[in-house]
């Protein structure tokens, strides 16, 4: 069963779609990823483990979030880094739906 939910928890949007164990982050627009071009993102739910390392990361705060959101979605830091701002909103969203 999929649901979606907005960044306020009060109306569904349909760019966050949650699955067993992973969140659908839909683009507002394509973005290379390896060469390819790339309009979804699959966030895969956090662990123990991954929040430990968020926690123990010398870096600041939004950096530690980068690498922590990279390492979900298997992707690099410097890929998330191109994001427009309305996009990586969507991944903050998303991970609330595994932190909430």
């Amino acid at each position: 069963m999929s649901r979606t939910v907005s960044e306020t928890q009060k109306k569904p949007i349909d760019y966050v779609k949650e699955g067993s164990g992973y969140a659908d982050i839909t683009l507002s627009r394509s973005m290379k990823i390896s060469g390819n071009d790339v309009s979804v993102l699959r966030m895969r739910e956090p662990t123990v483990r991954d929040i430990e390392a968020f926690q123990d990361a010398k870096d600041n705060e939004a950096t530690r979030e980068i690498a922590t959101f990279a390492n979900l979605c298997m992707v690099t830091p410097d890929e998330l880094r191109t994001l427009p701002m309305r996009d990586y909103a969507r991944l903050q969203a998303a991970f609330t739906l595994f932190t909430t």
